[in-house]
């Protein structure tokens, strides 16, 4: 299952915004925690396709695909150097898949902010820049390793000398490495380093109902320049009315003037960022959403099934979610022709529902 680091620094709602999201978590038996530790909590990824494909098969029981989210100890200045729980914080996100970065964008006098006042688009650099530093260490000890064989001549390790050298430069200016475009041999070595600022990064901007918003156009500015994916989320609101069901939720979400649902907007972009998408199976026994990488063929998507899928493929039945329901039953896809039998080299696209044959 891949994961999501919370990360922000002290005071900005990430605690809050986790046990929001936890509030979300997955009730099946194929996930029967929901908080694995006090920090770390499954979360299912809203589809508003498993309910209606439920409703179709007469489902028994219905599964949703999920996200672990990590909730990672607050940052602080000179985190790269051990300040704070720096070392500790450094190696949870280095564990973590993508980071969803929590930047408080309202100002209240009666929640302190660990700089004196909120500034978005500091508390970002200050963020970043720790992850940089701790980057740079990490190359720096590399290049240095390297350098027996870079003086010996060994082809790969003047190439992989080259790509972090590349890397180091870029860092050095107080970019992240995310955003150097490498070719796909550069990009092998680098992968090998676990570079924390190589990973996608979802920034979070918690607001609050009613509050006072601060200044956003720098914030914006660099959004537009660095292509961030980015969401806003009142973590405490959020929070109130994850302890909610139902109608009263709605309610709750309609007095407030609140049309958007943060939480699920945040779950949702997490997924896009670790470019996932979801395939489908349904029938009597369950309906089911299943994650793959996007541009997995379907013997590759097949594994998140079982890991034989893959070995034992032989062929997919694939409908497209809509296409099915449209059609009213699985016997009158057929006879309309929408059901395709793929083979090996078929590209799994979002929304398809899948019956593997092995």
């Amino acid at each position: 299952m891949l994961s999501i680091g919370i990360v922000g620094l002290p005071n900005v709602g990430k605690s809050t915004l986790f046990n929001a999201l936890t509030r979300k978590c997955v009730a099946a038996e194929n996930y029967p925690f929901c908080t694995i530790d006090p920090s770390v909590g499954v979360v299912a990824v809203p589809d508003e396709r498993l309910e209606k494909l439920t409703k179709f098969s007469n489902s028994k029981k219905t599964v949703p695909t999920a996200i672990e989210f990590v909730d990672i100890a607050g940052l602080v200045k000179g985190a790269a150097q051990g300040e704070g729980l720096g070392n500790k914080f450094l190696s949870n996100i280095r564990e973590v898949d993508a980071i969803a970065e929590v930047v408080r964008i309202f100002s209240d006098d009666k929640i302190i902010h660990v700089a004196g006042k909120p500034e978005p688009m500091r508390d970002i650099e200050v963020i970043n820049l720790e992850l940089i530093l701790a980057d740079m260490e990490t190359v720096s000890k590399r290049l240095g390793n390297l350098q027996r064989e870079v003086k010996r001549g060994d082809k790969e390790a003047v190439a992989e000398n080259d790509a972090l050298s590349k890397i180091q430069k870029h860092l050095e200016l107080g970019k992240l490495a995310q955003t150097l475009p490498l070719t796909d041999d550069e990009k092998k070595f680098v992968r090998s380093m676990h570079l924390l600022t190589m990973k996608p990064i979802v920034y979070v901007l918690n607001d609050k109902t009613g509050g006072t918003r601060v200044d956003l156009a720098p914030l914006m500015k660099f959004f537009e320049e660095t292509g961030s994916k980015w969401v806003v989320v009142d973590a405490a609101i959020e929070h109130e009315l994850s302890a909610l069901e139902g109608d009263e939720k709605d309610e709750y979400r309609k007095a407030l003037e609140l049309k958007d649902d943060g939480i699920n907007d945040l779950i949702k972009r997490g997924y896009e960022i670790l470019n996932l998408i979801t395939f489908l199976t349904t029938g009597e026994d369950e309906t089911r959403a299943w994650t793959t990488k996007r541009g997995s063929t379907a013997p590759e998507a097949g594994t998140a099934i079982h890991t034989d899928f893959k070995d034992k493929f032989i062929r997919a039945d694939v409908i497209n979610w809509q296409d099915l329901l449209g059609a009213g039953s699985y016997a009158a896809a057929r006879e309309k022709g929408l059901i395709r039998t793929e083979g090996k080299e078929y590209i799994v696209k979002d929304g398809d529902v899948i019956e593997f044959r092995i």
